[in-house]
């Protein structure tokens, strides 16, 4: 007898388990289309203009009516964060009413006394602190000691204040003419003209947020650059891409930077290229020095900030890479897309700022940049050693009764050590903007010390590089021609 098969009491089963489980597959797909809708809705909503922006509304407060968001993440820049190689931690203090100050960041030169070595007779030598956020950029050019050293012309403001519409009306207007009259006052004149740090119209066009660049030292600096690659007038508001402004609007302050003539006027040394070698050909060229080293008497440059310089010798540069990817990566508030405000170290944002493009953990990103920065710190010890050896070996043949004309050679051997080792000192990045070439430029610096002491020691022997007459008294002009050749006073700098 054939027995019919009983049927399988699964069956059932195991069909209400895929009946409940496209229902709750059915239901979470509803709940993300709602929710894209819904944030498809929030991005079309327009920005709410609470207050009517133009060009004179500098106040930061004012575009945070219409932009909260962002003005949120722009106070925060007063949040002071050390990373293992940068940063900045706060250091509390009693105001006194020369400085109401409550706490300043730590001082590099108490913590690296070769810094004062370095800059013996200048103005850095007194006061040199850890970098801060955007919001202290004004009060920290008011307060610090360097004002006292050294009357300050008002040309600083350009990157320590907002300054469009201060530039604007004391140039009835006229940007650049404003400029002008600024670079001349002195800093304690000027400064009364200044309301608010570094803000919104620095970087944004009122009316439509469009990127722009309105610091004029840019805007003349790139000019002379474009010009010497063939590009004549150029014009970053017109000619630059979207991408190129990302780096652009940094780049206005973030710079190498010295002050020409007896106005004072703010120039970036652009004019044969963007690299340490082209700069220092550059200053030997027009024979500029900003201060006659106390203890040597070599006529030596201090380097500002290079960060925009450097940056574009760089992987990043290359790859199409900007400051604002890094510092002011996308975030999303509701279904709105934004740059982050907040501008800081990559280290302290690794997840919107670097796993973007580098799929790998936060620990994993972090010590590929630490081990950058650690090599980098070592080599600068070294560099910084040399310099220091040849400054003593200097100052003692001085000493020592030794004549200029023996001392020529090494002192400028000086001038280039230290000027290389500045250059990456007093860029921000701990030696990771552009490491092959961060390293270099200390190679650099350490074989300049050392033949420089050669030269003390062997009358005869010939540098690698030829050695420019640089003079202590700047060159009279020509009857008649402008006064074109930079003056000797400090060139005081940013950070």
């Amino acid at each position: 007898m054939i027995e019919t098969p009983k049927k399988s009491s699964a069956r059932p089963a195991l069909l209400v388990a895929l009946a409940a489980a496209f229902a709750v597959i059915a239901v979470l797909v509803v709940a993300l289309v709602a929710n894209v809708a819904e944030h498809k809705r929030e991005a079309k909503v327009p920005t709410v203009r609470v207050v009517e922006l133009t060009e004179e509304t500098d106040d930061p407060a004012l575009w945070g009516k219409n932009f909260p968001q962002e003005y949120d993440q722009y106070k925060k820049t007063a949040e002071m964060t050390p990373t293992r190689f940068g940063g900045s931690e706060a250091v509390p203090r009693v105001p006194t009413s020369d400085d109401p100050r409550e706490k300043v960041s730590r001082s590099k030169i108490d913590a690296d006394p070769r810094l004062k070595t370095m800059w013996a007779g200048y103005a850095f030598a007194a006061d040199f602190r850890e970098r801060r956020g955007h919001m202290y950029v004004l009060e920290d050019q008011l307060y610090t000691k360097r004002q006292q050293v050294v009357k300050q012309p008002g040309t600083c403001a350009q990157c320590h204040a907002s300054t469009w519409v201060a530039y604007r009306k004391l140039g009835d207007g006229d940007l650049i003419k404003g400029f002008e009259k600024m670079n001349q006052m002195p800093y304690s004149e000027a400064k009364n003209l200044l309301k608010h740090p570094v803000a919104c119209i620095d970087c944004h066009e009122p009316k439509t947020m469009a990127l722009r660049v309105t610091k004029p030292g840019f805007l003349e600096g790139i000019k002379a650059l474009k010009a010497s690659q063939g590009v004549p007038n150029y014009d970053p508001n017109t000619m630059a891409t979207r991408q190129e402004m990302r780096a652009f609007v940094c780049g206005q302050c973030h710079v190498e930077y010295y002050f020409k003539g007896p106005e004072k006027r703010l120039v970036y040394p652009w004019a044969k290229g963007l690299k340490i070698d082209d700069i220092m050909s550059y200053y030997d060229e027009i024979k500029f020095k900003d201060w006659t080293h106390k203890e040597t008497g070599a006529q030596v440059l201090k380097a500002q900030h290079p960060e925009f310089e450097t940056w574009n010798q760089g992987i990043h540069a290359r790859s199409g890479v900007t400051c604002v990817d890094c510092h002011m990566p996308y975030m999303r508030v509701g279904g709105t897309k934004m740059a982050d405000h907040h501008v800081r170290s990559p280290l302290l944002n690794v997840n919107r700022a670097c796993q973007q493009c580098h799929k790998w953990s936060d620990a994993e990103l972090k010590d590929r940049v630490e081990t950058i920065q650690l090599r980098f710190k070592k080599l600068r010890d070294q560099a910084m050693d040399s310099l220091v050896a040849l400054i003593g070996d200097l100052k003692a043949a001085k000493e020592a009764g030794k004549s200029d004309a023996e001392l020529a050679t090494a002192r400028y051997l000086q001038r280039r050590a230290q000027f290389y080792l500045d250059f990456v000192e007093a860029e921000n990045s701990a030696g990771f903007h552009a490491p092959d070439e961060q390293v270099r430029v200390l190679g650099e610096s350490i074989n300049y010390s050392r033949q420089g002491q050669i030269a003390l020691r062997d009358p005869s022997f010939k540098p690698t590089v030829a050695v420019v007459d640089i003079p202590a008294t700047p060159p009279a002009p020509a009857p008649g021609a402008p006064a074109v050749v930079p003056a000797s006073a400090p060139a005081p700098a940013a950070h």
